[in-house]
């Protein structure tokens, strides 16, 4: 893994943004910050995204349980997800379909789970996870401070609540996949768009509230509020909630397969339609809610949010577009400076192991808050990541307004890219 790399300084990060909003959009001062005042049509919509309202999408969720892929309650979690869009006006939705039928799983460890069980941490008592310090760990890593272990729990016998594990017994099985997006459509641009992810499937035993139903709620919240009918944009904007995120990124990668030669062209000839726009930008959300800091030297993580605790936003530094990425990157962290109410924003160059992966290469593509991963989550910062501890009454509000933030980072910089605004009702 890398590291984390010092953030540019303020001058060339408002320089690379102007230059990404003039070379790649050829739109007036895209990037730029927008005043602050009543007639700011970016404040308005920012204020339109609540505490409240955030939870309440994300408990809506937590119904289905950890959505793990192959299952009923992955099925009807896509079905609620489709059903809640249409409810707040985001009509036009679509579903991409694709099969996943992967061999039968072995003894090995590695992304999707096929590890054996690992049972939840307990945040405040020695449990023996620690693994090591400054680079003693497994791998070789180079990250400073004490590790803990991690691991994808698949004992149902490790979560305590009950209601929880009959909520998670039914194990997935190969076959059909489904996942659903909607879009706004710009009324002077509708050939041009931005997609604007998060996954909504989960695994370990859980509610899968921060990996990811607090990236789904995001992007279903900013789908509600450019929705209203009061909202304009000049470019298009997609709503896309992927599954089968936790075994491998099949889903985004079968809409990469499905829908990357369908860019632009407008279906039927002459309608004004564009069935799969040209993209513009790729922005992920994964795992939005927890910056509690590092293990203690007996294992222990604070049940807390760090004082520090700020909105990653993650570009790949060895993708093919990193400069670009980057770019855009550094245009949502001037939007949080303008706009977000709580926490900082911090840019890195660890997009990785998320959804914008199979983008990364063909759109500038960038991820918000999880992907700090490379010096937390996967040094087991987190003991949240996929354990039986991804449950509602693990997160405080102040987890819940980190994610708000992150929200109120990518609406305020898709308000400016975008040119949006907001009319009479």
């Amino acid at each position: 893994m890398r590291t984390l790399t010092r953030p540019l300084t303020t001058s060339l990060t408002f320089g690379l943004a102007v230059a990404f909003a003039t070379s790649v959009f050829a739109t007036p001062a895209v990037g730029a910050v927008a005043p602050q005042s009543q007639d700011d049509p970016t404040q308005t919509l920012v204020n339109r995204l609540t505490l409240d309202n955030y939870k309440t999408t994300l408990k809506g969720l937590t119904q289905f349980g950890d959505r793990r892929q192959g299952t009923q309650r992955n099925r009807d979690a896509v079905d609620w997800i489709e059903a809640q869009l249409q409810a707040v006006g985001c009509t036009n939705t679509e579903r991409v379909t694709y099969q996943f039928n992967p061999p039968p799983p072995n003894a090995g460890g590695g992304r999707g789970g096929r590890g054996g069980p690992t049972a939840a941490p307990d945040l405040t008592t020695p449990t023996g996870g620690l693994v090591g310090r400054n680079g003693n760990g497994p791998g070789g890593s180079s990250i400073y401070g004490y590790r803990g272990r991690t691991g994808v729990n698949r004992d149902l016998a490790a979560q305590p609540d009950e209601r929880i594990r009959e909520l998670n017994r039914e194990e997935p099985v190969n076959g059909e996949r489904t996942e659903v997006f909607c879009t706004k459509v710009g009324t002077t641009r509708p050939h041009e768009m931005y997609i604007v992810g998060a996954h909504m499937d989960g695994h370990g035993v859980n509610e899968a509230v921060n990996d990811d139903g607090s990236g789904t709620a995001l992007v279903m919240e900013l789908a509600r509020i450019f929705s209203s009918p009061d909202v304009q944009t000049d470019v298009s904007i997609r709503f896309a909630l992927w599954n089968n995120e936790e075994t491998g990124l099949n889903g985004a990668t079968a809409y990469v397969e499905q829908r990357r030669a369908l860019q632009g062209i407008e279906n039927p000839a002459g309608s004004g339609l564009y069935p799969e726009p040209t993209w513009l930008g790729m922005i992920q959300h994964d795992m939005m809610l927890w910056d509690h800091g590092a293990p203690r030297a007996d294992g222990t993580v604070s049940r807390d949010q760090r004082a520090e605790a700020d909105v990653n936003i993650e570009f790949q530094s060895n993708s093919d577009l990193a400069d670009a990425s980057r770019a855009l990157a550094f245009v949502f962290k001037a939007a949080a400076d303008a706009y977000n109410t709580d926490y900082p924003a911090t840019v890195g160059p660890h997009m990785t192991n998320t959804d914008s992966t199979p983008f990364m290469n063909i759109v500038a593509s960038i991820s918000l808050r999880e992907n700090e991963r490379g010096a937390h989550t996967g040094a087991g910062w987190n003991p949240t990541w996929h354990t039986p501890l991804d449950v509602w009454a693990t997160f405080t509000d102040d987890d819940f307004r980190l994610g708000l933030n992150a929200a109120q980072t990518t609406l305020s910089a898709l308000s400016q890219l975008t040119g949006a605004t907001v009319g009479p009702r």
